[in-house]
């Protein structure tokens, strides 16, 4: 794996996607940015279960901010890491898919009903980012708070007068950011939403890039790369705890949905009854796809904690024994294990779960099936997911700006 496994793209894109990034004027009560949730200090997305996304302040444990609009639920999937999405193995995005290439849809990307793309984007990254923009709990806010948000509500996402319009309208209002874009785009044309979504794609793509772990320098050669536990944890991977028939390839993705159990918290999607998320099948309309999520790439695991779509599970360990027995995990989860940030104030409070017939599903839908391991093997495994860790990846290639060009302030840990 190398970069030659990534698109290239001009570096003035990059540096005024990542400006776009981290810039809150792209959320309907200019309140949060995409930064927000995926923050190269916190693994490329935010450290908490489920994330409090508009209405919030801060990173990772976000609160509730002073003079904004409240937090109205909790987004209700863990926040995906974004290290090598920009690879062209990547096909489709987020948990259930929703994003992915498909040469039948509008320029070769199926994106959700409604929301197809208008222009072609220079990848699946520029696509996905188009969405969050539009989602209430996320970045657009509720109807009546602003106009980004009204235009959602109301369905109006494509055309002159819709969303995506208004948001592109905003950015041109920015001088710095016009004068960047015609620089870029050699034109003067009103700006577009695609232009927007290009740039943050680009950035992405060459920001979160994870391709010299330890484990790579081993494939090179280098047989001291990895420890003893590694290698023994290598072999289990490969071997007898049958991970690769799943996470497989460069990237430890098999690029497909599986129903692995992994207990559900918070609000859900709305799929049914109370806090239910059916995974991919929402997307598909196939029954068999009910309750199956995308395999995570694991470059970078061990610094992209919380795990699975509802970020149940707040170590490796744990969600390593989850798979061991998963159905015992999901039937006994204690969900004050799992913390999310408080919608109000300060802290945190213990998500909500399923009832007891939603769990049944959930659990009769899993099709793991791994042999059973000693806690050492279990350890090696670990160790060896530590090995797939670039340390020259961690917090990002170019990092967050002091300052983006709307002059809203910029999200910190420290705020």
């Amino acid at each position: 794996m190398t970069h030659s496994d990534f698109p290239t793209f001009p570096e003035d894109q990059v540096l005024l996607g990542r400006d776009l990034f981290f810039d809150p004027l792209l959320s309907g009560n200019r309140n949060i940015s995409c930064a927000s949730c995926h923050h190269g200090v916190l693994g490329s997305a935010d450290a908490v279960p489920l994330s409090v996304g508009e209405g919030g302040k801060g990173l990772g444990k976000r609160r509730h901010g002073t003079g904004t609009a409240p937090a109205h639920q909790h987004v209700p999937r863990n926040a995906p890491a974004i290290f090598n999405l920009g690879a062209s193995a990547f096909t489709t995005l987020f948990h259930d898919g929703r994003v992915a290439q498909n040469a039948d849809a509008p320029f070769g990307i199926q994106m959700p009903e409604g929301n197809a793309l208008e222009r072609e984007a220079n990848s699946l990254l520029a696509a996905q980012a188009l969405l969050p923009i539009l989602s209430p709990e996320e970045m657009a806010g509720t109807e009546g708070e602003n106009d980004i948000a009204d235009a959602v509500s109301a369905g109006h996402i494509r055309g002159p007068n819709g969303a995506w319009a208004k948001l592109a309208a905003r950015v041109e209002a920015v001088p710095a950011y016009r004068a960047r874009f015609t620089a870029l785009n050699r034109s003067e044309a009103p700006l577009h939403i695609s232009d927007i979504g290009n740039a943050i794609g680009a950035f992405l793509s060459d920001e979160f890039r994870a391709i010299n772990s330890p484990f790579d320098a081993y494939l090179r050669g280098d047989t001291t790369a990895l420890t003893s536990a590694q290698q023994r944890g290598m072999a289990l991977f490969y071997g007898k705890a049958t991970c690769s028939s799943c996470h497989a390839g460069a990237f430890q993705t098999d690029h497909s949905f599986h129903a692995i159990g992994i207990p559900q918290i918070g609000p859900g999607k709305g799929h049914g009854s109370a806090g239910a998320d059916h995974g991919r099948s929402a997307i598909t309309g196939i029954a068999k796809d009910k309750y199956c999520f995308r395999t995570p790439s694991l470059r970078n695991v061990a610094l992209t904690a919380p795990y699975g779509h509802s970020g149940a599970y707040a170590s490796l360990h744990a969600v390593v024994r989850h798979h061991l027995a998963p159905h015992e995990s999901l039937m006994s989860f204690d969900p004050s294990k799992a913390p999310v940030p408080a919608l109000t104030g300060y802290g945190t409070v213990t998500p909500h779960m399923p009832d007891t017939e939603e769990l049944e599903r959930i659990a009769a839908a899993i099709t793991l099936d791994i042999p059973p391991l000693t806690e050492a093997e279990v350890n090696d495994i670990i160790s060896f997911l530590h090995a797939l860790t670039d340390p020259s990846s961690i917090g990002g290639k170019l990092g967050a700006p002091a300052s983006v060009p709307s002059g809203l302030k910029v999200d910190s840990l420290l705020d």
